[in-house]
């Protein structure tokens, strides 16, 4: 998804904002607890969602780059065709049902239990329209994971994984807890997913009064957030207002819920480069941006037939509509560090 301020919808950055982030090294296990930001998308969807990632502190988590949750709400989702580079979608829905279009052909519904995995390399465009034409409840996590260098150039592609392999989690106190591997691998076990660098994102699920022990890769970095209840783990209390982050060289981590929770866990090694995002667009320089965002509004202008080889292309079953590109910021797109 997209942020356009009154064109808007979950999914996207501040289009007149800075959002660089950086690989700037994690020295060791960390009890960082951040506060997610809720950000009004406006427009006729009238959608919010609860930002918690990108942070000022902490741009990164392993390649993951940004997290969303859109819900719950009861909403009409209409967001049209918008572009994507140099990273993959993974939506994770709770509630509800969408339907993904794209360029690569793909026209499907996104619904729970299900995993929609969308890669970018080097273009791709989609839309998203919630199911039916009246407002609908709507939860879900989106959540991007920035390609590295060996793929962010490559053909776009789409696949949908309607089973995912689950864990069971050791129990320290009470019943065990259990884990689906939405990507990468958990306690060895991988999901079907494709992905490009060493990672995980899991959903935990903590049955009341248990205390439970999730394993970690140690080389690896890694942070929580809580969807649905309340845990204590790693000293501190953790609720769906905020993420925490771990950081590195942790073997574990324990989780003790009273009422039971669902949370999600999202880690992997520490990125290979540096990254620029801006819009929907993930990148190494500003340069590269403006290439991404020229090609988009080309491809929409009235020469766009002229165009032999688009970049974007058109997304299955839409006629020219499409969100247009903001304009870039007057300053150039530079990097920012990590703070933690």
């Amino acid at each position: 998804m997209t942020r356009l301020d009154e064109a808007s919808t979950a999914g996207g950055l501040d289009p007149h904002a800075e959002e660089v982030a950086s690989a700037a090294d994690c020295s060791g296990p960390r009890t960082l607890l951040l506060e997610s930001r809720d950000v009004p998308l406006g427009g006729v969807r009238a959608m919010s969602v609860r930002r918690s990632l990108p942070q000022r502190e902490l741009p990164l988590v392993g390649a993951w780059c940004f997290l969303d949750r859109f819900g719950p709400q009861e909403t009409r989702m209409r967001v049209e065709p918008h572009p994507h580079i140099g990273l993959q979608t993974v939506t994770w829905p709770y509630l509800g049902e969408v339907r993904h279009r794209d360029t690569v052909a793909s026209d499907v519904v996104v619904r729970r239990g299900a995993l929609n995995l969308m890669t970018s390399g080097a273009g791709i465009a989609h839309s998203e329209y919630s199911v039916g034409e009246d407002a609908t409840p709507l939860d879900a996590l989106q959540l991007w994971v920035a390609l590295p260098e060996s793929r962010r150039h490559g053909p776009p592609a789409f696949e949908q994984h309607a089973v995912l392999p689950d864990v069971q989690l050791e129990a320290l106190a009470g019943d065990p807890g259990s884990a689906t591997v939405v990507m990468g691998e958990l306690a060895g076990t991988p999901s079907p997913a494709s992905t490009y660098t060493p990672i995980v994102g899991a959903e935990l699920r903590i049955p009341a009064g248990s205390s439970v022990r999730v394993p970690l890769n140690p080389a690896w970095e890694h942070a929580l957030i809580a969807v649905e209840g309340e845990v204590a783990t790693a000293s501190v209390t953790l609720d769906t207002s905020h993420l925490l982050y771990l950081g590195l060289r942790r073997d574990d981590v324990v989780i003790d819920s009273a009422a039971g929770a669902t949370l999600f866990l999202l880690g992997g090694e520490p990125f290979e480069d540096d990254i620029v995002m801006w819009w929907n667009f993930v990148a190494r320089s500003h340069e590269e941006i403006a290439d991404a965002r020229a090609a988009w509004e080309a491809e929409g202008s009235a020469d766009a037939a002229t165009i032999e080889a688009p970049r974007f292309g058109r997304v299955v079953d839409h006629g020219d509509e499409r969100i247009p590109a903001p304009p870039l910021p007057a300053v150039r797109l530079t990097r920012r560090r990590r703070r933690v």
